[in-house]
């Protein structure tokens, strides 16, 4: 039979064994959805933002309050130049994307598949990878004019290069027991590319196309440097040149909000073709 003193000894044993098995904080926060895990620190960066302007640390001439900002998105919505200005950014980005990433896919495919292709094409685009952005402005003004042509042609060529390099380099390293396998199927030429390998490397593609939609996003302020009249880039520098900092700190924001937008589309993609094909 127990004594009390046994009893006492046997819960405190099962209670430190219970504390064993707590979660710790970490954990504990883990447990929360992700999406309100995010919000912490741009909470956090925006309770700063407010503090350091509203207690006179930094003078409101160099960064104007949350406050401001939100006044400088209400003014330009209700004129209606906001939606005007996302609207056209957004259609040029993704225009560009389209273009760029599909050629940078058939390129790639090409020069990963073919020794021939690879050696008469990888150095030049090489090459041409590492030309900075603001490099092709003058040459496309001089070629397309200031047109819509010339923004939408320096987005294409931001988007081509990650989605041509990722493709290439995925392609050379596809399983070559595979392929052989698939050969003695009978499958061969596009049929072979559509249905085993370009398969094999879908995680690959769509780091590509997430890599090709930022730069599509960091080109645009870029092309739109291109004799603009609408457009984030140009909310950018007209912001800049005219010293409303409230609309050049909206636009920044603006950009971060719509890129990342973009990207979480592109990422519930990704993950239905990886569940589609992998």
């Amino acid at each position: 039979m127990s004594t009390p003193t046994q009893i006492s000894q046997a819960a405190d044993g099962s209670s430190a064994a219970a504390d064993r098995h707590k979660p710790g904080l970490a954990a504990r926060i883990l447990q929360a959805p992700k999406w309100l895990l995010s919000l912490i620190l741009p909470v956090v960066i925006v309770a700063a933002w407010q503090y350091v302007t509203v207690s006179g640390i930094v003078a409101p001439w160099s960064l104007p309050t949350p406050g401001a900002v939100l006044a400088a998105a209400g003014e330009l919505f209700q004129d209606g130049d906001l939606s005007k200005h996302v609207g056209i950014s957004t259609q040029r980005v993704l225009l560009g994307f389209a273009i760029g990433s599909l050629l940078g896919l058939l390129f790639g495919a090409l020069v990963g598949l073919s020794k021939l292709a690879d050696a008469l094409l990888s150095l030049s685009i090489g090459a041409l990878r590492a030309v900075p952005s603001l490099a092709w402005v003058p040459l496309l003004v001089l070629w397309m004019k200031m047109g819509e042509d010339s923004k939408v042609t320096l987005i294409i060529i931001g988007a081509f290069f990650p989605v041509f390099t990722t493709v290439s380099l995925a392609l050379r390293h596809v399983d070559a027991q595979l392929v052989e396998a698939a050969r003695s199927f009978g499958f061969k030429g596009l049929n072979l590319l559509r249905t085993v390998q370009l398969p094999a490397v879908v995680p690959s593609i769509f780091s590509g196309l997430r890599l090709a939609l930022a730069q599509a996003w960091l080109f645009l302020v870029a092309a739109e440097l291109l004799g603009a009249s609408m457009g984030l880039g140009f909310l950018l520098t007209d912001s800049q040149n005219n010293g409303r900092l409230d609309r050049l700190i909206l636009t920044i924001i603006l950009l971060a909000i719509f890129g990342k937008i973009t990207d979480a589309l592109l990422s519930v993609a990704e993950r239905w073709a990886i569940r589609r094909w992998t």
